[in-house]
């Protein structure tokens, strides 16, 4: 829809936004949510979405969002990260350097074992602690 707030719409994006959908219609539109929420999945278009969704929420919902937004596909790695970040006393926000980092984790680093996580990398400091915290889990 182009909404320049998250969940807020004028009119004129509302109708801007069915007309793409080709959903001038609430039954149409119920018909086109599961292709759209398909279309977002795509791996060429989740990053962007992902970075969407972080750009948009208030930090105090960080987590919700990230288990709204990651969880259908990556269940184990969010569930242990909100736990993490539950737990931890050095970060009360998260950036987007790290959100984004987050995802590239769950894309990259096989999970729950981690074995191709390598400290050295460039990863977010929180990522870095979320590994060494893991680890001390399965020990």
């Amino acid at each position: 829809m182009k909404a320049e707030r998250q969940g807020y719409f004028t009119l004129v994006e509302w109708r801007r936004g069915l007309k793409a959908l080709k959903a001038e219609r609430t039954k149409k539109l119920k018909e086109a949510l599961p292709e759209l929420e398909k279309e977002v999945r795509k791996p060429s278009k989740f990053a962007d979405f992902y970075a969407y969704a972080f750009n948009y929420c208030l930090t105090g919902i960080v987590m919700n969002m990230r288990e709204i937004v990651l969880g259908p596909t990556f269940r184990a790695q969010v569930d242990h990260f909100v736990d993490y970040l539950k737990i931890q006393n050095d970060y009360k926000v998260i950036n987007i350097d790290q959100w984004m980092g987050f995802y590239r984790f769950c894309n990259e680093i096989s999970f729950p074992d981690m074995n191709n996580f390598n400290l050295d990398l460039a990863w977010p400091l929180v990522l870095d602690n979320f590994y060494e915290w893991m680890r001390e889990k399965q020990a």
